[in-house]
């Protein structure tokens, strides 16, 4: 990572199961779209939302962790955006989602929200698409409003492979998927990008692949099921995670200093990069008009971002963790620890104090915001 602050670039901010051809009657088509953590869904989304083919369309995004980051980057795409947060579809907020489909409708229906004609579903990283699948199949109310047209699995070439051999939810996502999307393969060498599709259509045979490079991916991947979608089947009634799977959010109302918080990245990357399944979040930085993302999976860090305007206009610091067995306290320490290395910038004391604003070492956790 670079310190200096011309990094961040700104920048505008028919059956069940089956592909249908053609419009069923009044019911909405919905699009699922999954993968695991730090797999690029919500750049896919994005860039989908603001294609000719994703005019008219909501989102329901949903974040495993309390403090929610992905629908803030699709809100202003979205004719309307739905926030389910502090779980995952698949599990405590199934009922949440139904509640949410249906409150779309009520509110477009009253003029409240703009008209819109589609439904995109952004699932956790976390979350086994069966049960959100099953929902659509099983609720005779929900079907007929909405019709699941497209079931889509993000997967990264950098990580994906190794996500697959430990993570079952990983493999369900493919394996429920009527399309699969190989993401950041620019970011990979291409022996590994063509082992990974090979492995991915010996994982699910009937589901088109597609890669995406930079993001880049015809929008009509999210629209079209493919020729030979598979009959979805052998639904899991309730879902359960990898154990050891975390999350926990540090925030900081005050601006940061990029180069402890960059040193501190570095370091954890070192020692637990495995274990960083993402690491996602705005940063005020000092120094920037608009907030900073950040965004790191595994041992790859993004090129932070700064953007033109802050989400809802809320300033603030808000970093959310999804990591395998690390936990929330030495995560802290260390942000501390390499802030008391650091020498203090010009106008500070020896002790680190400076009138009007902390340094990264402050970041507290979302327990101490509540």
């Amino acid at each position: 990572m670079n310190d200096a602050l011309d990094l961040f670039p700104s920048r505008a901010a028919g059956p069940f199961g089956r592909r249908v051809k053609h419009a069923r009657g009044g019911r909405i088509p919905v699009t699922i779209v999954t993968g695991f953590l730090g797999a690029g869904k919500t750049t896919l989304v994005r860039a989908f939302l603001e294609s000719p083919q994703g005019r008219g369309t909501a989102v329901i995004v949903n974040e495993f962790g309390a403090v929610g980051i992905d629908d803030a980057l699709v809100r202003d795409s979205a004719e309307a955006t739905v926030l389910l947060g502090n779980g995952c579809a698949c599990c405590v907020t199934r009922s949440d989602l139904q509640m949410a489909l249906r409150r779309l409708i009520a509110e477009r229906d009253r003029g409240l929200l703009p008209p819109f004609g589609r439904i995109v579903i952004e699932t956790s990283g976390l979350a086994d698409p069966g049960p959100i699948l099953q929902t659509f199949a099983t609720d005779r109310a929900l079907g007929a409003e909405f019709h699941a047209e497209v079931a889509l699995a993000v997967v990264d070439a950098v990580t994906g492979a190794a996500t697959l051999d430990w993570s079952p939810e990983a493999r369900k996502q493919v394996m429920l998927a009527d399309r699969l999307v190989v993401s950041k393969a620019d970011l990979a060498d291409a022996a590994a990008t063509e082992q990974l599709t090979l492995r991915l259509a010996a994982l699910n045979p009937r589901a088109p692949i597609d890669v995406a490079i930079d993001g880049a991916l015809d929008p009509g991947c999210l629209i079209d099921a493919g020729a030979t979608a598979p009959a979805r089947n052998g639904f899991a009634a309730e879902a359960t995670h990898a154990d050891g799977i975390l999350s926990f959010v540090l925030t900081q109302t005050l601006p940061l200093e990029w180069f402890p918080f960059a040193r501190t990245m570095e370091t954890l990357i070192a020692l637990r990069g495995a274990d960083l399944l993402r690491v996602k979040g705005f940063l005020d930085i000092a120094g920037c008009r608009g907030p900073v993302l950040v965004q790191f999976v595994q041992h790859l860090a993004h090129p932070p971002v700064e953007l033109q305007a802050w989400p809802k206009g809320e300033r603030g610091s808000r970093l959310v963790f999804i990591t395998r067995g690390l936990g929330e306290a030495p995560v802290r320490a260390l942000f501390a620890a390499v802030r008391g290395l650091i020498p203090p910038p010009k106008g500070e004391g020896s002790d680190g104090r400076a009138s009007g604003r902390r340094r990264v070492g402050d970041f507290v956790s979302s327990e101490a915001d509540k």
